[in-house]
């Protein structure tokens, strides 16, 4: 089992001419670089485009004893980086004698991998190799569902404590993050549920792998699992915020209220005193000082046991 750095036709031919397996992992090559090592491994022409074009979602095409594999992985978790592609696209050329990744470089995952395995001193597989890279692909995903967990966490902390627009997008974010996610993971756990014996059969890796893929498998069920869980958390965070709009709304509407009943009485009585009837001219309003005993008096007494009532109720402060 041999890891190389650079594509070297000659020293390829020659571990295939050996039956030696091989991984090579091209990072960000040309298209012409695709199209010459295509043409040297004899890889079918679609196989060829697909991975000159990129913008692949995952699926196993098989052409003859060997078969392209797209997968995604996540690079990104956190909506406020800005970064609008999360996932990076890793196309897995495989057959019996060799495993092949494409990837644009900004999955560094796959190179630790290598030096992982370049420093294992115990011997290795075809089918751990190949079993190893998807696996470090799927797993990808597991540091990102971490931080979610952490930042819905967050988030609903936050709202709670008064949050406002800032949280609302933080929400929305997180939606869409999900969203991308979840397109990705699926057809990738659909994939393997259907088409691992595809992989499986290919020459060189039959044996036990449907072991390793099984796993793979599963790690895919419980990525699925974790992120519909986390859009239901998303979800819910939406909804307390909706509410939590809702109740200071309501407590708004409420001391509105209690303002307005507090003044009703006291508009009745400034009507009241306002009216030039004989009585009150002739009874109450004889005094010098028969307006401010029972003009301002009547309103302010009136006020204070409006007030008084509603304390008794509990509608003057929060309800807690």
């Amino acid at each position: 089992m041999r890891i190389l750095e650079t594509f070297d036709e000659e020293l390829i031919a020659q571990l295939r001419a050996q039956d030696e397996f091989f991984w090579l992992d091209l990072i960000a090559p040309s298209a012409e670089e695709i199209q010459r090592i295509g043409t040297a491994l004899g890889w079918h022409p679609l196989s060829i485009e697909d991975t000159q074009r990129m913008g692949q979602r995952p699926k196993l095409d098989v052409y003859g004893d060997g078969a392209l594999l797209v997968l995604h992985a996540a690079i990104a978790a956190h909506p406020e980086d800005e970064n609008d592609h999360p996932l990076e696209e890793v196309h897995c050329h495989l057959t019996g004698d060799y495993v092949i990744t494409v990837h644009g470089g900004r999955f560094t995952d796959l190179s630790q991998v290598r030096t992982l395995l370049q420093n294992s001193t115990s011997p290795k597989t075809e089918r751990y190799y190949v079993y190893k890279i998807i696996d470090v692909i799927v797993d990808s995903y597991f540091p990102v569902l971490s931080d979610l967990d952490e930042e819905i966490n967050a988030l609903e902390d936050a709202i709670v404590a008064g949050g406002g627009r800032k949280e609302l997008q933080q929400t929305f974010g997180l939606k869409r993050l999900l969203l991308t996610l979840r397109r990705a993971v699926v057809p990738m756990r659909d994939l393997f549920a259907r088409q691992v014996e595809v992989i499986t059969d290919l020459a060189g890796l039959e044996a036990d792998s449907h072991d390793y893929f099984r796993d793979i498998y599963d790690h895919l069920i419980r990525i699925t699992d974790e992120l519909d869980g986390y859009h239901d958390m998303v979800a819910g965070c939406t909804d307390l915020y909706l509410s939590m709009v809702a109740n200071r709304q309501g407590e708004t509407s409420k001391q509105l209220a209690i303002i307005a009943s507090i003044f009703l009485p006291l508009s009745f009585l400034t009507g009241f005193f306002g009216m030039n009837f004989d009585w009150s001219i002739a009874h109450v309003l004889s005094g010098p000082w028969s307006f401010f005993l029972l003009g301002i008096g009547s309103m302010v007494i009136s006020g204070a046991i409006m007030w008084w009532w509603f304390r008794r109720k509990g509608w003057t402060g929060n309800d807690e």
